[in-house]
């Protein structure tokens, strides 16, 4: 492949990232970082590099989708604010720190994590669990907790934390739909604290490619944001018309696909 094609792929995967997450509420690590990673070892990256790269990439574009995506929940008052202010302070502190974890891991054994904890995700889309309301939010110390264990999985696995909180919410009988908003808010401070984290553990990494800052890939990541900001609302347009509970099923199938794909390029 030469490389002008990759002027290509980058925007049409920002395409599938912003509709999925309009139309199904997801962040888009889940897609972006196998397809990332896929492209990165086609275009000749260092393979002991790939994975952290897809992360940081990924993290760096969630930044943008988390944006419009809390403006447009907070519009409708679905964003609980007391319960971000209370678990911020644990998601910064959990995303940053694993952001490190992450950087000295190698790759192989962070793909595998990505996988396993991508296959959970599809799990529990394609059988719909959600917990059962059975208490009420913990005090300042169980949300510092929950935080920084939302925000170390969110960075090692570049997701805005919705797969998390959502659930986590849900089973401390918050409302749904406080739940989902709520859960888009808190994923600004994920991907922040993670973006960050990424920029500094990569900073001076040596062999990375031209056009990185730390571990993201600046082509990528323009191209990938830029569209992906014009897809979402389509999505969450078509998220009202569409049988969503089907498609759910299906994304969870192609989750699991390309998590599949990432492991055979890294493997192969």
């Amino acid at each position: 492949m030469g490389f002008d094609i990759w002027w290509l792929a980058y925007p049409v995967l920002g395409a599938v990232v912003g509709f999925f997450a309009g139309l199904l509420g997801v962040g888009g690590g889940g897609i972006m970082v196998p397809m990332l990673t896929t492209f990165f070892i086609a275009q000749g990256f260092p393979q002991d590099q790939v994975v952290h790269l897809a992360l940081g990439t990924s993290m760096a574009a969630i930044v943008l989708t988390s944006v419009s995506s809390l403006r447009a929940h907070h519009a409708h008052g679905a964003v609980r604010w007391d319960i971000v202010r209370a678990i911020t302070p644990g998601i910064l502190a959990g995303t940053f720190g694993a952001t490190f974890i992450a950087a000295r891991a190698d790759t192989v054994p962070l793909a595998i994590f990505f996988a396993c904890f991508m296959a959970y995700v599809s799990v529990q889309m394609l059988l719909n669990i959600k917990p059962k309301p059975s208490r009420d939010l913990p005090g300042a110390v169980g949300m510092t907790a929950a935080g920084l264990g939302i925000g170390g999985v969110s960075a090692l696995v570049a997701i805005g934390g919705g797969s998390l909180s959502v659930p986590f919410m849900a089973w401390c009988n918050v409302k749904m739909q406080n739940a989902i908003g709520t859960s888009a808010a808190i994923g600004l401070p994920i991907a922040l604290s993670g973006t960050l984290g990424y920029l500094i553990n990569g900073w001076g990494a040596p062999g990375t490619p031209a056009l990185t800052l730390g571990f993201i890939y600046l082509p990528a990541l323009v191209l990938v944001s830029a569209v992906s900001m014009f897809f979402a609302p389509l999505g969450a347009r078509l998220a009202h018309r569409l049988p969503v509970a089907t498609l759910k099923k299906v994304f969870a199938g192609v989750l699991m696909l390309l998590c599949a794909k990432m492991l055979h390029s890294l493997f192969a």
